[in-house]
């Protein structure tokens, strides 16, 4: 039965990228993987869903149910998603034993990185008609995960370092 694992963190955080990183290495090593981006699927299975705190949790409890069936087609389901609430982190790793995995980076590395432009759409005047109110950890919640199972300092850490750490981490949880 697969092992379900959220990747939680703030935008560019680099969630998505160490996902799609350990996808390829595990791939290789004839596992078979699944990635549950949440950007993607906010487009499809969540795109009725806005950034309300209660839309944003149960947008993580239908990942999290979505990956639940995945389990016995694939060895591990990586759930990339911002997941802000202690709530909707819990829920998975309840629910759904998933483990959690905070990909950790300072708010001023992301601002400058800003990869998808987020966070300069976020500074802009109140009334900018490209201004985006509901940025995690920049003008909405981001609650510091308090019981991750491993944190990845990705400020610190550069990909191959992160994915040679995350992939001990999960190959020890088999």
């Amino acid at each position: 039965m697969g092992l379900i694992f959220q990747f939680c963190g703030l935008s560019g955080a680099g969630k998505t990228t160490l996902a799609e990183a350990i996808f390829n290495e595990l791939e290789g090593r004839s596992y078979k993987v699944k990635v549950i981006d949440g950007d993607v699927y906010r487009q499809t299975l969540c795109k009725d869903l806005g950034f309300s705190r209660s839309d944003r949790i149960e947008n993580a409890a239908r990942l999290g149910a979505y990956a639940e069936t995945l389990r016995e087609e694939f060895d591990f389901i990586l759930i990339a998603i911002i997941n802000p609430y202690q709530e909707g982190r819990k829920m998975l790793m309840l629910k759904h034993n998933a483990k959690l995995v905070w990909i950790k980076c300072n708010i001023d590395i992301l601002m400058a990185r800003d990869t998808k432009g987020l966070y300069k759409k976020a500074l802009l005047p109140d009334g900018h008609p490209d201004k985006i109110y509901n940025l995690t950890g920049l003008n909405d919640t981001f609650e510091p995960p308090t019981s991750a199972d491993m944190i990845l300092n990705t400020d610190l850490l550069n990909i191959h370092e992160s994915l040679r750490i995350a992939i001990d981490f999960m190959i020890s949880c088999c």
